[in-house]
């Protein structure tokens, strides 16, 4: 017997022993891959066309299919996406709750990024360890593992009684995301029918926008809870996460997987069940097919990681260095900035009231929430290519927006006209700043003036912070409460007051109605289609952990380039950065709307000298 022969009589990459038995049962009783005879009446298929896939002398032959998407598709979907909503709510929740974190534990800068970041770098480690789990114990095991630790994260963060203990909390949730943001997009393409495929796999991210969206809301609802509402904030996403895990116990592992497992009979119910008791035979019988061609390729090879497969084989390659490209690009324009520290940002603009900023921060996830859904429409009408380069570009000139209300905002700045001298034998950097711009960005400083209706701001002075609590001055009219009331004087340490705030509100509109349909879904839809089923949850992998790794490059970074090179500087470098991947994806990026998953790995293998 050949080399060829016994690959091909092996079963697939740990499946079951009489996984050949059944591959031989089934194509002997069909040659042609359809269903047998025994193979319920309610027969369907996706395409309105005579079934030709069934056995000589059976009485339903050649009966016309019916077009029909079942509902269970539908409902298979919606379970996945609340992984994606708890990535959405858990990542987004911290933008408002931060506020009243701070304040609460006396945080200072470090601190908060690291409580944002913490859960990003936790991601990311874990999301390479899902490529692992999902190839041993498959998708349906890690989605019902990312469940538990999601609900695990959410009760640790809410009983918090240290900063210490929330960040631990922080790192579990983290864990959560990074298994459910590389599985579920996988498990949702590898389960859909190719003509609805990205339409499914962009609500995931419809999820994820709308968790982060419900987040803002539940930030504004307990906003004025200074005590407690930070608490009641984190541990509600214990909720969902409860939801998923008993609605994804009903739910089919992927037919893919299945049959890479060798578990023939499994994969052809599951995919009867999503497909709606269609002719499935044909479509598993390519699945194998594919399955058994690269099982081979890598037997030819050698017994060699997956890993090393991928980057020895040019065609993967390709795919994997455009899959971490898009994830790249994604976060390097900024989003999670914009997410992540919305309501800083919205205070930064010149927003004074912390109530308003976090409800202003909600407004804002509502649109990326509502642009979200025109991605989901327009996916499969224009396609993924036209969709991911138009967002881009209108991601780079709403950066530049953003960039030039910022600009317009320190322009104009508020003067230094007082100088009230610090209490006793110690000098002050503080007092050596002329507008509030410069006094602000200094975390030690802040900036005290008087609002006259009529006039503005007057009497504006720059004072030290008091201490680890950043809320009054050390000194000076803003130093205590009666000096407040007193003097009618306002305490801004994180803002300088301005009249220029709806520029930077109209440059974050922007950037979200561009980024929502396009770059935010589409780097994890192409990233779901474009891998074959041998280095699928591997590739995936890889290319996830990518994206959080630059997720946590730009959020442990967004406050100190904002003291560092201004923030008005920060956008600017933002909207550079998207231009660059613009160019990268206009001559890189294929399109793989209408394409099966398998048909998807030919486009990379046309011209693979491309990426040697």
């Amino acid at each position: 017997m050949g080399r060829k022969d016994k690959i091909e009589n092996q079963p697939l990459l740990g499946s079951s022993p009489n996984a050949n038995d059944q591959r031989s049962q089934r194509h002997s009783s069909d040659p042609e891959g359809g269903l047998s005879t025994d193979t319920p009446t309610s027969d369907m298929s996706c395409n309105s066309e005579i079934d030709e896939h069934v056995l000589p002398g059976n009485k339903y032959h050649a009966i016309p299919l019916k077009t029909r998407t079942p509902l269970f598709i539908y409902v298979l979907t919606f379970f996945s996406a609340i992984g994606g909503f708890l990535f959405g709510y858990d990542t987004g929740v911290i933008s408002g709750a931060m506020i009243l974190i701070r304040d609460r534990f006396h945080l200072n800068s470090l601190w908060q990024e690291l409580i944002v970041s913490v859960t990003i770098g936790s991601a990311a480690l874990f999301s390479i360890f899902a490529g692992k789990m999902n190839d041993r114990f498959g998708r349906k095991f890690t989605i019902l593992t990312a469940s538990f630790v999601f609900m695990l994260g959410a009760i640790v963060m809410g009983v918090a009684g240290s900063k210490e203990m929330l960040l631990g909390g922080r790192v579990v949730v983290g864990i959560g995301i990074g298994l459910s943001s590389m599985t579920i997009p996988m498990y949702i393409a590898e389960s859909a029918p190719y003509e609805m495929r990205g339409r499914l796999v962009v609500i995931n991210n419809m999820f994820i926008t709308g968790g982060q969206f419900v987040a803002s809301c539940i930030d504004g609802a307990f906003s004025y809870d200074h005590t407690d509402g930070w608490r009641y904030m984190l541990g509600l996403a214990g909720v969902p996460a409860l939801i998923q895990f008993i609605g994804f116990i009903f739910m089919p592992e992927s037919p893919r997987w299945l049959v890479i497992r060798g578990k023939l009979d499994k994969a052809r119910h599951v995919l009867q069940l999503i497909r709606g008791y269609q002719s499935v035979g044909k479509e598993l019988q390519q699945i194998e097919q594919t399955s058994i061609a690269a099982h081979q390729a890598v037997q030819e090879k050698g017994q060699g990681s997956v890993f090393l497969e991928i980057f020895r084989t040019p065609h993967v390659r390709k795919a994997l260095l455009l899959g971490c490209c898009l994830q790249m690009f994604q976060q390097i324009s900024g989003i999670n900035t914009v997410m992540y520290y919305s309501a800083t940002i919205i205070r930064m603009s010149g927003v004074r009231d912390a109530s308003s900023a976090i409800w202003l921060a909600a407004a804002t996830a509502f649109i990326n929430f509502i642009f979200t859904l025109l991605g989901v429409y327009l996916v499969e009408k224009i396609g993924r290519r036209p969709l991911t380069l138009v967002s881009l570009l209108g991601t780079a000139i709403s950066l530049m927006l953003l960039a030039i209300g910022f600009q317009v905002v320190a322009t104009n700045s508020p003067s230094v006209a007082l100088n009230e001298p610090p209490v006793g034998n110690y000098s002050s950097s503080c007092n050596t700043y002329s507008v509030c711009e410069g006094c602000v960005n200094n975390p030690n400083c802040g900036f005290c003036y008087i609002d006259v209706p009529t006039i503005g701001v007057t009497n504006g002075s720059c004072l030290d912070t008091l201490g680890s609590d950043p809320v009054m001055s050390d000194y000076g009219r803003c130093s205590n409460s009666t000096g407040l009331a007193k003097d009618q004087a306002i305490w801004a340490y994180d803002f300088c007051p301005t009249a220029f705030s709806w520029m930077t509100l109209l440059g974050l509109v922007l950037y979200l109605a561009a980024f929502a349909p396009g770059m935010g879904p589409m780097p994890w839809t192409i990233n779901s289609e474009i891998y074959p089923l041998w280095a699928r949850s591997t590739a995936v992998s890889i290319a996830t952990a990518t994206n959080w790794i630059f997720n946590l490059v730009i959020s442990m970074t967004f406050l100190t380039l904002t003291q560092t090179i201004t923030k008005y500087g920060a956008f600017w470098l933002y909207s550079g950065l998207a231009l660059l991947g613009l160019a990268f994806l206009f001559f890189r990026l294929p399109e793989t709307k209408g394409k099966s998953l398998e048909e998807v790995e030919e486009l990379f293998k046309q011209e693979s000298e491309w990426d040697t």
